[in-house]
């Protein structure tokens, strides 16, 4: 339902196929994202001398396969394995994977919303897919809200709901920043001074996914990393706290320096 494909694949096409046979001549292989059965000839396994073909395909095994020859008036297609690289492996397969996942959120849309998976891929699917990529759409959704959707024609309603799966079922990989800060302040209550500043500096606004943590290192010397979901967004609030440590600090009579680690 999310991706809309042709009938058949095109020549060259790389697909996602399921091993059904193993024959002596070669695999029966049915293509997961076209329900088609293509042939995949012993000839076209592997570049090295195949002895047992089990030893490269199996009954069952989902694997990768380049699409040599299509006839859509007979019904065959013809695959190959040696013809793909490591990296259209692995590229494909993360594809395949995401495509699946965004399929079954957009389900979770619908299901939330009561309505018909045909009328949601409609209304929000097809315009998030055409603008973003879906998967990439429910990942945006995650970072930026709903007005990343209304805006492409997304109906707020629908905008709403979309955002509140994304966020309840993805998990987005965070980044980590560090550096250092060397605080010191000679007054009686120097310590507290410092304790303080990096108090206040924890309740900073920052961007909403950066999440800041400081210890000490050795006397004056403290750690502060920050993590987020991107570079600019961890640097931007380690940036924002240093300085207002430093500022913190510097304003009761002490001294402070921020350094940032590479």
């Amino acid at each position: 339902m999310a991706v809309k494909k042709p009938e058949w694949p095109e020549n060259g096409d790389l697909v996602i196929a399921t091993i059904q046979q193993v024959t002596d001549f070669g695999a029966y292989a049915k293509l997961d994202e076209y329900d088609k059965q293509g042939l995949l000839h012993i000839s076209e396994i592997s570049s090295s001398w195949i002895r047992n073909i089990r030893d490269f395909v199996r009954e069952g095994q989902k694997v990768v396969l380049k699409v040599l020859r299509v006839d859509m008036e007979k019904g065959h297609i013809d695959l190959s394995l040696r013809r793909v690289t490591k990296r259209e492996r692995i590229d494909k397969m993360m594809f395949y994977k995401k495509e699946r996942k965004a399929e079954a959120l957009l389900r979770g849309v619908a299901e939330k919303a009561g309505l018909p998976l045909e009328e949601v891929y409609e209304k929000v699917g097809a315009p998030v897919e055409k603008e973003y990529g879906l998967y990439e759409g429910f990942e945006k959704a995650v970072k930026e809200g709903p007005d990343v959707l209304t805006k492409i024609g997304v109906p707020e309603n629908l905008a709403q709901v979309f955002v509140e799966i994304s966020q309840e079922r993805i998990k987005l990989p965070m980044v980590k920043v560090k550096g250092t800060l060397e605080l010191s302040c000679m007054k009686p209550n120097g310590v507290k001074i410092i304790k303080e500043a990096i108090a206040k500096a924890k309740k900073i606004e920052t961007s909403r996914d950066a999440k800041t943590r400081f210890y000490v290192i050795a006397s004056p010397r403290y750690a502060i990393e920050v993590m987020a979901e991107n570079y600019k967004s961890a640097e931007d609030a380690m940036q924002k706290v240093a300085e207002a440590v430093v500022a913190s600090v510097e304003k009761a009579g002490g001294q402070g320096v921020f350094r940032r680690e590479k």
